[in-house]
């Protein structure tokens, strides 16, 4: 009986220490494959930097409680480092200045002007959390959060806040285009308090009751713009014209 249990109590102590081990080696590899927050950001930009310019078709689809406006179809055209433009066929363009962003690479114009604070990983999704704040006082730009896919070096969510059109978010969603950080679908959400209209510009006000609403009542209201991408054309060229 007494050798019976020397054996067990011998079996159980190996096992352990296999497991201790298994765990140490675990967390060793995990220490040691953790990339830090600029090392995430490099590879995003290194993935994006692929994209010299494009031209991408798609559907444009407005959700704005003051504009009414149809499903439409769109050309979308990047050239570096941050120029870009919309078209489209139906005359309505409704696009607030801080979705320049749209392109996700112009974030990344100049990362040596940010700081970055890495706030691990979102629980839900395990996205990689890190912010960029800029080091310029007069940036408009105050302060930019990424949601990271580490795996792939995507930027599946970005929530920005500007001094002049308050916070606004972009998410995507990829498929094909991957490969150039190049989304499928974004969806640009904002508030419509906080976006200032061009002098001059005005709209019949519609949210499904009244015709005409008072600027003053879209207070706490979202607006959502969503783009969802057909095909891209990428590194063919893009005139300088296509922008004036």
């Amino acid at each position: 009986m007494d050798i019976q249990k020397e054996r067990y109590f011998d079996i159980n102590n190996t096992l352990m220490k296999k497991i201790l081990l298994l765990i140490l080696t675990l967390n060793t590899f995990l220490l040691i494959n953790a990339q830090t927050a600029e090392e995430v950001i490099t590879k995003v930009r290194a993935k994006l930097d692929k994209v010299n310019d494009y031209e991408a078709k798609g559907k444009m689809k407005t959700n704005v409680i003051f504009i009414k406006a149809p499903v439409a179809n769109v050309k979308v055209y990047y050239k570096k480092p941050n120029k870009l433009r919309i078209n489209n066929e139906s005359g309505i363009s409704f696009i607030p200045r801080g979705s320049v962003n749209i392109n996700l690479s112009n974030i990344f114009v100049n990362t040596a002007g940010f700081d970055m604070i890495d706030i691990g990983k979102e629980n839900k999704t395990n996205l990689r959390i890190i912010k960029l704040l800029p080091k310029d006082e007069n940036s408009e730009m105050v302060l930019s959060t990424l949601y990271i896919d580490e795996a792939g070096s995507l930027i599946k969510k970005a929530k920005t806040t500007t001094k002049e059109n308050g916070t606004y978010e972009l998410e995507m969603s990829y498929g094909k285009y991957a490969e150039y950080g190049l989304a499928d679908k974004v969806i640009f959400t904002f508030n419509t308090k906080d976006y200032k209209l061009p002098k001059g510009i005005t709209f019949d006000y519609d949210d499904g009751s009244k015709k005409e609403q008072s600027p003053d009542k879209l207070k706490d209201k979202k607006g959502k713009v969503e783009i969802s991408y057909s095909s891209y054309i990428i590194n063919k060229g893009v005139s300088d014209a296509v922008f004036k």
